[in-house]
């Protein structure tokens, strides 16, 4: 099974769980469930992690594999049902909601295209809240498309990885 990776496994960890001058393990760790091809993310995941410009960007540029982060627009065809899905959700979320989740720069309805696509797990620390109107959580178009999510944490239990 691989892992498709949200941005923010990568900026929590940076900024407030495994600084990379205090839990160099994760860091590398990362690295080596990346060169197994374990996990991987999108080009728009890259995207947001470069926006940082700082130690994260780096060492995503330097460490890890030049394919990690894929090509999003693979899976327009998935996106297109993701898209619609949301376009449907009107009675439920805000304009400002769906408009953000639709944004082709932002990576969420991809990387469940994606996961629709491969079979992925997505990792994230999003959680499930049904009754939120002003944001699209990853959790609830995965429910609906019967798509595995997790976080961190469940990931490396489900890997085994130990620090």
């Amino acid at each position: 099974m691989a892992y498709l990776l949200d941005a923010n496994f990568f900026i929590t960890a940076h900024r407030a769980h495994y600084p990379f001058d205090v839990v160099p393990s994760f860091w590398n760790k990362v690295k080596e469930l990346a060169g197994q091809g374990i996990i991987r993310s999108l080009d728009k995941v890259g995207a947001e992690i470069r926006k940082g410009n700082d130690h994260l960007k780096d060492w995503a540029d330097a460490e890890l594999p030049a394919d990690f982060f894929e090509d999003s627009s693979r899976h327009i065809v998935a996106y297109s049902r993701i898209a619609q899905w949301a376009a449907e959700r009107a009675f439920h979320y805000s304009p400002g909601a769906i408009n953000e989740f639709l944004d082709a720069d932002e990576a969420d309805a991809w990387l469940i295209a994606a996961a629709s696509e491969l079979g992925n797990t997505i990792v994230t620390h999003e959680i499930s809240n049904p009754r939120m109107k002003s944001r699209i959580a990853i959790p609830e178009p995965c429910d609906h498309f019967s798509i595995q999510f997790c976080n961190p944490i469940q990931m490396f239990r489900q890997l085994g990885v130990r620090f």
